[in-house]
């Protein structure tokens, strides 16, 4: 029931996550990242555990094959996840178990990985990487021209509802983290919409936590 993309920017360090479902908020079960550390998707029939636990393997000096490795062989039901794993080194791997549902697939590159379940066609997760790889400019941008070349190749099987797009860099906490929980209308145009909005803003967002006197104006009435 969900498409999704893992990745890293090899100018920047910066790691990213992007994701769509025909179920509700599907990045508040299926995003993570963590800055200087990885990306993780953890997605079919979702164990929320295992973003956390493959993060963890990463920090603690593990490649993403390795993390994979680690979680297919220990995890709860491991033959219903799927997994897409990106490194600190631009590694990735994928774990699809073979309960995963209906037409799955995986692709990866460097830096990138990308996969899905119940799919209208199995070669969206490649054409996602493609979108990736061919895409140029800021993290999040490459991470929509994945998503929409994952729509056009055919997408889930059926409607998608939700979406969500995970950014981290070089701070403790996400740098962007925007979802859109449920929608009749297509839930990646209206994440490319806020990514839109919220993009000229992100760098100001990071400067008003790490020294207030600093920050740009608000441009709200009251700020001088």
């Amino acid at each position: 029931m969900t498409f999704s993309i893992t990745a890293r920017c090899a100018e920047t360090g910066m790691f990213g996550t992007a994701v769509s479902s025909s179920s509700p908020a599907v990045a508040a079960r299926c995003a993570y990242a963590r800055a200087g550390v990885g990306a993780v998707a953890s997605q079919n029939v979702t164990d929320p555990t295992l973003g956390p636990r493959a993060l963890d393997l990463l920090a603690a000096g593990a490649t993403a094959a390795e993390a994979v490795a680690i979680l297919a062989r220990s995890a709860a039901f491991p033959e219903y996840r799927q997994l897409l794993v990106v490194d600190g080194a631009g590694g990735s791997a994928i774990h699809s178990g073979p309960n995963a549902l209906g037409t799955w697939a995986g692709a990866r590159g460097e830096n990138v990985a990308c996969g899905g379940n119940l799919l209208a066609d199995p070669g969206v997760p490649a054409a996602m990487v493609a979108g990736f790889t061919d895409a140029t400019g800021h993290l999040g941008d490459r991470l929509l021209a994945a998503m929409r070349a994952g729509l056009a190749a055919g997408g889930e099987a059926g409607p998608v509802h939700s979406a969500g797009l995970l950014l981290v860099r070089d701070v403790s906490w996400p740098v962007a983290d925007l979802r859109v929980d449920w929608t009749e209308d297509c839930p990646v145009a209206g994440l490319e919409s806020l990514w839109q909005i919220y993009r000229p803003q992100l760098d100001a967002y990071v400067t008003r936590a790490l020294d207030p006197r600093a920050a740009p104006s608000y441009g709200v009435p009251g700020d001088e």
